[in-house]
């Protein structure tokens, strides 16, 4: 098979959000008279949205149980400081910048595929500087579900004009190894991102890359590979 596209997450894969996500859950804290919590527990919140993140870092818990009469003021206040300081620490990891280059110089169309929502997503994109790199993005509130569920990858896919098994999906959690599974898209995991506090080398995946241009050196590979036998999952 030779790919088309690629479908990139976010939070954790393409930029490091956790000192902004931080800030504005503690700020939601402190709003209820709670105690800030460490940066490297919020980031363990990190990965299925933000109603998620809200809920866990109310209540300091992966469960994320709080009562549910107190939840819409939390997430109003988390999504008030949010867009304060929403891209103001963010930033890009390592060979993210080379590794899209190397993807476009492939000529593979590329996507953001996130759960989190659209008005911190394109915000964020902008501020950062890597809008202009994306033909398409999709957001937690682009499609009624959010990853681990297929669909916003199905959705990328289709805005790509691509078929499934034509896209890589490169993530850093379960979330996007489950979405790209369902979806029938191959996925890569890079190690230095989010997972919920949990090694992403437990998880079930098409290869372990160390950034974004390994990525690119992967899918390039496969590309010639596939020409003359099948593409053995491949770590780096």
């Amino acid at each position: 098979m030779t790919f088309r596209a690629v479908l990139i997450d976010l939070d954790g894969t393409l930029v490091d959000s956790v000192p902004d996500l931080a800030r504005a859950a503690n700020a939601m804290r402190v709003e209820f008279g709670l105690d800030p919590l460490r940066e490297d527990v919020i980031a363990s919140f990190v990965g299925k949205g933000i109603e998620n993140l809200v809920h866990r870092a109310l209540s300091d818990s992966m469960d994320g149980r709080v009562e549910q009469e107190r939840f819409p003021a939390a997430l109003q206040a988390f999504r008030d400081a949010y867009h304060v300081v929403n891209g103001e620490k963010a930033r890009i990891f390592d060979g993210v910048l080379e590794g899209l280059q190397a993807m476009k110089a492939l000529g593979l169309r590329l996507a953001v595929v996130t759960n989190k929502p659209a008005e911190f997503t394109m915000p964020l994109l902008e501020r950062i500087g890597l809008r202009a790199f994306f033909d398409a993005v999709v957001s937690g509130d682009s499609v009624a579900r959010k990853k681990p569920d297929p669909m916003p990858m199905l959705h990328a896919c289709s805005l790509l004009g691509v078929e499934p098994a034509e896209a890589v999906v490169v993530g850093d959690s379960m979330n996007d190894a489950s979405a790209a599974k369902a979806a029938g898209c191959r996925v890569l995991l890079v190690p230095y991102g989010y997972n919920e506090g949990r090694d992403v080398h437990a998880v079930e995946c098409d290869g372990i890359v160390c950034s974004l241009v390994d990525a690119a050196r992967w899918i390039s590979q496969s590309q010639v590979l596939s020409r003359t036998t099948v593409v053995p999952p491949a770590s780096y």
